[in-house]
C-alpha cells in the first residue's frame, strides 16, 4: 500500500520539522512549504492527499491559499493549523473549504489522528445510492443534488451534511452527532459551524425541509402539508 503524501505548510521551521517527524513515524510521506505561494506550487506539483496548512504565513495567509486551491478546482483536504482559535476564524476556515481546524499549541498524536480521520472521510467510497426526501434527490455516487429536477451546487461539506441528514430522514440529530459524523470532531466545540452550514443548506435547497428542534438539533423531513 502506498504511503499517503501530506503537504505541511508553516513558516516556523521547528513546527514543520515536528509535524514531519510525527507523520513519517506513522507511515506518511511528507513534503513541506514555508510560504503560501510555495504551498500552491507544491500542491500542484506534488499532488498531496492532504494539506496541513498554517493560517499565519508571511505572504498569503492560509485562508487565501485554501481559497485559491478551491478556486482552481483542487479539492485536496485541508487541516488548518493555527494559533487563531476564535469561532469566527474557525467558521471562516471551514467555509472556505477546510476540513478541520487544529489550534496551537497542539499534541502531535492528536494531529496525526485528525489527519487519519480526514483522510478516511475524504477517501470513503460512497454507496451507489440515490436518497430522496419529498422532491429532493441526492446521488451519492455522482455527487449531485436536485430539487424538483433542478440541480443544486453544494460544497463538499454541504453535500456531506445533507447526505447525513438524508440518511436519517425524520430523525432529530444533535449538534454533537453532526459534528462527529460530518466533520469528524469527537469533542465538544463552541464553534457555530453546524448552525452556519444548516443556514447555507436552507438557502440552497429551501427553508422548508430542515427543521429545528430547539435545544436539541435538526431533522430533515418533508414540509408539513
Amino acid at each position: 500500500m502506498d504511503s499517503p503524501r501530506v503537504l505541511v505548510v508553516d513558516d516556523e521551521p521547528n513546527i514543520r520539522d515536528l509535524v514531519e517527524v510525527a507523520l513519517r513515524f506513522h507511515g506518511f510521506e511528507v513534503t513541506k512549504a514555508a510560504t503560501g505561494e510555495e504551498a500552491l506550487t507544491r500542491a500542484r506539483d506534488d499532488r498531496p492527499r492532504l494539506i496541513v496548512l498554517d493560517v499565519m504565513l508571511p505572504d498569503l495567509d492560509g485562508f487565501e491559499v485554501c481559497r485559491r486551491l478551491r478556486g482552481r478546482g483542487d479539492e485536496t483536504p485541508v487541516i488548518f493549523l493555527t494559533a487563531r482559535d476564535t469561532p469566527t476564524d474557525t467558521v471562516t476556515g471551514l467555509t472556505l473549504g477546510g476540513d478541520d481546524y487544529v489550534t496551537k499549541p497542539f499534541s502531535v498524536d492528536a494531529l496525526v489522528a485528525r489527519v487519519r480521520a480526514v483522510l478516511r472521510r475524504s477517501e470513503h467510497e460512497p454507496a451507489d445510492e440515490i436518497l430522496r426526501v419529498a422532491d429532493l434527490e441526492l446521488d451519492e455516487a455522482r455527487w449531485t443534488v436536485r430539487r424538483a429536477g433542478a440541480e443544486i451546487e453544494l460544497s463538499p461539506t454541504e453535500f456531506r451534511l445533507l447526505a447525513y441528514l438524508m440518511h436519517n430522514p425524520g430523525r432529530v440529530l444533535t449538534r454533537a452527532q453532526l459534528l462527529e459524523n460530518v466533520w469528524g470532531w469527537d469533542h465538544s466545540s463552541s464553534s457555530p459551524v453546524v448552525e452556519t452550514y444548516v443556514s447555507y443548506l436552507r438557502r440552497k435547497i429551501g427553508p422548508d425541509l430542515i427543521h429545528t428542534q430547539r435545544g436539541v438539533g435538526y431533522a430533515l423531513r418533508p414540509p408539513s402539508s
